[in-house]
């Protein structure tokens, strides 16, 4: 969902005094296109919007309305909840009440996030009753003791002839159950407090999505210091595996070794650094490029600690595990910064159109490294083309994903069954490319393609990743994947959603769960039926 850019771009033009024709001939196009911009009749973006901004004094961003996107986004998942998706709002009434009432849709997407925190720690907690043995022990001794009290009072009350010593009888246990049962509470209590204190945010991913857009993705202290960092490693010769495992011995003392049994047999993976002995372990089977990326991160992070520490003082991280995943995430950024230079990256990428395998060969890194590099380029004055950037498991779980404001995304579970990033795993490590629009008219165009971890022995299974870049298609042509697309063809474009859940395309023949849309509350007894689970991806 788009936010309203024509409609900013007629309020800032007519505060400053410009005529439509004034400001169409300052910018180089017509005025009956620039009518049609700000009656949000045509989109804008990249070279044009960037002059509209520089003649309307006015930052990109603002101009752009980012933050409202991500707004109406969160709007968008709030108004489909079921508890009101019933309600009979109108199709424009999210956009309506983030562009005149922002504080207010502010409010509602606010609501509506601790509204699912609190779902989840309900459910959380139902789980935890239904699955922890200790839990269920204490509850047993609640209503044992509960009951015990009750059959003595119930005696005490009832029987009138009790003796004097058969009535203390009964009030001493009655004492001893509830001394009993005051300390069983006690420890329940304990049991909530503990649990609540380790899930009090049930979702630091999206508490880390938040910072990532907050900073759009790019943190210049962290640019600024990996080039510093790049010049200290280069001092010792070139930037490559060997230099780096030079660097890490006579800096920081640290071994790498390359290949033999881990340091911890029950957790070997890819890599680890025992912080205990100094030592940086490769599986046999790794890579150069992962070799390096983690070679570089392991540097940086230690070099760098105080500078990622900064960084994330601000944030908003309120468990240790969302500092934690935090803090790893802007090391792999650091890690990035290194191995891709900004300046020197920005260049290579714009000179080769973005050819990711062009720029690997350059590097000496992956195809999904490359990728997350690109979708950082977001240095004001100096961006390139703004990517999303998305992963998926063969399951169809997204386990990673970097936001791009005015594409919706959901924030957990799968995306729309007919994403490139899907239907990449029927094509291995071949590129996928495909144009789609949504049903609010936006168009983009999505790259998908598969990576995998090699594999040390016959044993181990190989798990393949698909990972997929989102660009909105005015930048597409930018890329050498447009190239032979007619993008002013939309009849070839693919129809798309979010998610089925979060799609207002009620006639789709891929659909595989319910829709939760607001308006489909009343023709949900016309809906079609949902195709059989088995069905997913092709016939059972």
């Amino acid at each position: 969902m788009r936010a309203p850019i024509g409609f900013r771009i007629s309020n800032r033009r007519k505060s400053l005094g410009f005529s439509q024709a004034g400001l169409a001939r300052l910018v180089g196009i017509s005025p009956s296109y620039l009518n049609l911009i700000e009656n949000n009749k045509r989109d804008i973006g990249g070279a044009l919007l960037n002059r509209v901004a520089t003649q309307l004094d006015i930052a990109v961003d603002e101009l752009a309305g980012r933050a409202e996107q991500k707004l109406l986004q969160d709007l968008e998942e709030a108004f489909a909840d079921p508890v009101v998706e019933s309600l009979p709002f109108r199709a424009e009434e999210r956009r309506e009440l983030v562009a005149q009432y922002p504080a207010s849709a502010t409010a509602l997407a606010r609501l509506h996030r601790a509204y699912t925190d609190a779902v989840a720690n309900a459910d959380s907690y139902a789980n935890r009753l239904r699955s922890d043995p200790l839990l269920s022990q204490l509850l047993h001794q609640v209503l044992s003791g509960v009951t015990a009290i009750r059959s003595s009072a119930e005696i005490l009350e009832d029987v009138a002839d009790l003796d004097d010593a058969e009535r203390q009888r009964f009030l001493a246990a009655i004492g001893r159950e509830t001394v009993t049962l005051s300390d069983v509470a006690r420890s329940l209590i304990g049991q909530f407090d503990t649990s609540s204190q380790i899930s009090r945010n049930v979702s630091p991913a999206r508490e880390i999505d938040d910072l990532i857009i907050e900073r759009e993705n790019h943190f210049p202290d962290i640019e600024d210091v990996a080039d510093v960092l790049r010049l200290e490693i280069e001092q010792a010769g070139p930037f490559n595996v060997a230099t780096l495992t030079e660097v890490l011995a006579t800096r920081f003392g640290i071994t790498v070794v390359f290949g033999g049994p881990p340091a911890e047999p029950d957790f070997p993976g890819q890599y680890r650094f025992d912080v205990l002995t100094n030592r940086m372990w490769f599986q046999g089977a790794t890579t150069v490029a992962t070799r390096q990326f983690q070679l570089a991160r392991l540097y940086g992070e230690l070099a760098a600690a105080e500078t990622i520490n900064q960084t994330l003082h601000s944030a908003v991280l309120s468990t240790p595990t969302a500092r934690r995943l935090a803090s790893r995430a802007v090391g792999s950024y650091l890690a990035g910064a290194m191995v891709f230079p900004y300046s020197r990256m920005l260049a290579d990428a714009e000179s080769s159109a973005y050819d990711i395998d062009h720029l690997r060969q350059i590097y000496n890194a992956s195809y999904e490294q490359v990728a997350h590099r690109l979708v950082t380029l977001r240095r004001p004055g100096h961006q390139g083309v703004p990517f999303g950037f998305l992963r998926s498991d063969p399951a169809g779980r997204l386990t990673k994903h970097f936001p791009l404001p005015g594409l919706l995304l959901p924030n957990s579970g799968h995306a729309c069954p007919l994403w490139a990033i899907y239907r990449a795993f029927g094509s291995p490590d071949a590129p996928l490319r495909q144009v789609v629009r949504f049903s609010d008219g936006s168009r983009y165009l999505f790259l998908a393609r598969t990576v995998q971890r090699r594999t040390a022995a016959f044993h181990e299974p190989v798990v393949a990743s698909s990972v997929m870049l989102a660009c909105d298609v005015l930048h597409a042509d930018r890329t050498i994947y447009a190239a032979g697309l007619d993008l002013n063809d939309m009849s070839a474009d693919i129809p798309v959603g979010p998610s089925c859940r979060l799609c207002t395309r009620r006639d789709c023949a891929s659909r595989q769960e319910e829709t939760l849309s607001p308006d489909a509350g009343a023709s949900r007894t016309r809906a079609p039926l949902l195709p059989s689970v088995f069905a997913l991806g092709g016939e059972p």
